[in-house]
């Protein structure tokens, strides 16, 4: 038998940060295009909704209890934002340089790392996220005048999830990799698909696809 230890030196583990996001729009057919960067990103916020109780009562007692499906829903928020996310927030390029606003939100996925750290490192690692088959809602965009405390506007986005269907598993719409954990050849594989190459684009792999490569071998 081994007594439980608490706050054991080097196992304070904490997560912070976002960077590195990479944005996936969807294509009418449902495929991803490649992927491309997105820079200033500010926060990526998970609020889910659901997995709420539905008790069930019989014989003067609660018999059981049912649970509703669990959602994804979110926000996203950045100083800018890739070009092509445009057509995501129902903005489309009639001319260079010229935009209509108010016309259908194309879909898309997100890719985008925390930092681990423990109190004995803070560079342990980081946790990668993707999001799968989301739609953004109109947002409040404020212009506000330039005073003694000048700041960059900021852009966001309420966004949803629509879940994927993930083969051996019940639908997601999300899928994590921890570095301090998982193998790194199997994790630094995954990563050159999704940020690419000098000689690949980078292309978004399916749940199914990610499950499987961090199965692969056992």
């Amino acid at each position: 038998m081994t007594k439980l230890v608490w706050d054991t030196s080097g196992e304070r583990k904490y997560e912070t940060g976002v960077d590195h996001g990479v944005l996936f729009v969807q294509k009418p057919n449902g495929e991803y295009a490649k992927g491309v960067v997105w820079n200033g990103l500010k926060t990526v916020t998970e609020s889910p909704e659901g997995a709420e109780e539905n008790a069930q009562y019989a014989d003067n007692m609660k018999y059981l209890s049912l649970y509703s499906p669990e959602e994804w829903k979110g926000s996203i928020e950045a100083f800018t934002y890739p070009s092509e996310f445009e057509q995501c927030d129902g903005t489309m390029e009639v001319a260079p340089g010229a935009y209509i606003g108010q016309q259908n939100r194309r879909g898309f996925a997100l890719y985008y790392r925390t930092k681990v750290g423990t109190d004995t490192n803070d560079n342990a690692g980081y946790k990668h996220h993707f999001v799968y088959g989301m739609k953004a809602s109109p947002s409040e965009k404020e212009h506000a005048t330039v005073n003694d405390s000048p700041e960059p506007t900021s852009f966001s986005w309420d966004v949803t999830a629509v879940k994927q269907v993930v083969e051996g598993f019940e639908p997601s719409a999300t899928f994590t990799l921890d570095s301090t954990i998982v193998d790194s050849t199997k994790l630094k594989n995954i990563l050159d698909k999704v940020e690419g190459s000098a000689t690949t684009e980078s292309t978004l792999p399916t749940i199914t696809e990610l499950v499987a490569a961090v199965k692969a071998g056992g």
